[in-house]
């Protein structure tokens, strides 16, 4: 940890390794070099490392969600709803896999059910713009204005800059010009 700290990645690489090798298959060691392989740019070693992982432990949501995550960076779409929908079956409270789960759906052109993930992902983070900011996108794309105005509202109250954002990039205004 000492290491990862000080910004010295290649001598944390090293441990973690050393880690594995005394320890086959352990969890820690394998999370924290899928974690630097890609933090380094390498996602393809970084979901190999995962995949082990995951066959060590099946039934972490937390490392489905990562898995997700990196296979959503490949643009591995289909792959990556599935690993986020397995994330939020072990853990259903955790809100990034229902936002990883909605951009998936969203990307697969599946707005309908990305409207229930991200809806989901905002009742988990209610005062996180992000999920929001996602949510009216998707109502706008199924032609729901009002939807879009009404998430549009509730986002002046706290995120007045993500509001704006969307009032520019939508042309909907929820207050009148003044």
């Amino acid at each position: 940890m000492a290491l990862l700290v000080l910004g010295r990645r290649a001598p944390a690489m090293r441990v973690f390794h050393a880690m594995l090798a005394e320890f086959p298959g352990d969890a820690y060691a394998l999370a924290s070099i899928a974690h630097l392989q890609a933090q380094s740019g390498g996602l393809q070693a970084s979901l190999d490392t995962t995949e082990q992982l995951l066959q060590q432990c099946p039934d972490d949501g937390g490392h489905w969600f990562n898995y997700g995550f990196l296979l959503e960076a490949r643009e591995r779409y289909a792959e990556a709803e599935a690993a986020f929908r397995r994330a939020v079956e072990l853990r259903p409270g955790l809100d990034r896999a229902w936002y990883g789960l909605g951009l998936c759906l969203i990307r697969l052109g599946r707005l309908d059910e990305a409207v229930d993930a991200l809806k989901r992902n905002t009742q988990l983070q209610p005062m996180s713009p992000y999920g929001w900011y996602q949510l009216a996108r998707v109502h706008v794309d199924r032609h729901e204005p009002e939807e879009a105005l009404r998430i549009i509202r509730h986002l002046s109250r706290f995120e007045p800059k993500v509001a704006a954002q969307l009032e520019r990039e939508t042309g909907l205004l929820a207050s009148p010009a003044g």
